[in-house]
């Protein structure tokens, strides 16, 4: 009797731990499983800034490294913010060869918009209610295309010989955009580089890597506070 008694108490001390194993590992599947989903983090989407322009932007004589746009990436890095730089600028581009480009650039998306033309009108004494025509299109299609892209405009003057009036009536464009448009406003892109020889190159108008530098900074006080 005693015997019996012994084996049933061992069987039903058996099949407890068995039990209790199979409630332990159903516990820790659920806890592995838990784990295994809160461990997993969203990809941060990377956002674009868009420099639009001419040779300036381009960076023309200079390695593309040292061009005003890749050193704005250089801050962006070093701020380990969430951005990547696109250089759209193109030597010899005009406000219409712009418009005329704009579309295609504007097939990946763009959550900075920094605009850069009119240099080469003005140099070509075309008219000013032309350039500013053609430039309002242009933000007109990247408003269009991504509402939510926060705007800029770099300011350009052209040289006194074109004429007094004609002078002040470019210089006078690229606020009346910026106001217009609600875009921010660098007021002269070239602002402490242009007439500068030093920090030009042999052409006189495109900077040196220097004067680059300097252009970078002129579009960093403005750009800074649009990548919080």
């Amino acid at each position: 009797m005693l015997r019996k008694r012994l084996i049933g108490i061992f069987v039903l001390a058996a099949m407890l731990a068995a039990c209790g194993n199979g409630q332990n590992k159903s516990t820790n599947d659920k806890t592995l499983d838990s784990v295994d989903h809160t461990s997993t983090h969203p990809e941060v989407k990377m956002k674009n800034i868009l420099f639009f322009g001419t040779s300036l932007t381009a960076g023309y004589g200079l390695d593309p490294t040292e061009a005003y746009p890749a050193l704005i990436q250089n801050r962006i890095d070093s701020l380990k913010l969430n951005y990547k730089v696109i250089n759209g600028g193109l030597s010899g581009e005009t406000s219409a060869a712009g418009k005329a480009r704009i579309d295609w650039l504007l097939k990946q998306p763009i959550d900075v918009f920094v605009l850069e033309l009119g240099a080469n009108d003005g140099l070509r004494g075309l008219p000013v209610a032309e350039t500013t025509k053609n430039l309002q299109d242009i933000i007109d299609r990247v408003k269009s295309k991504y509402p939510e892209a926060r705007l800029v405009m770099a300011g350009m003057q052209v040289p006194p010989n074109m004429g007094a009036k004609y002078a002040a009536d470019f210089k006078n464009m690229y606020p009346a955009l910026a106001s217009k448009n609600n875009m921010q406003l660098i007021p002269f892109l070239l602002d402490k580089v242009g007439g500068v020889p030093k920090l030009n190159q042999a052409d006189g108008i495109h900077p040196t890597a220097e004067g680059d530098k300097i252009l970078a900074e002129n579009v960093w006080a403005v750009l800074k506070d649009l990548l919080k």
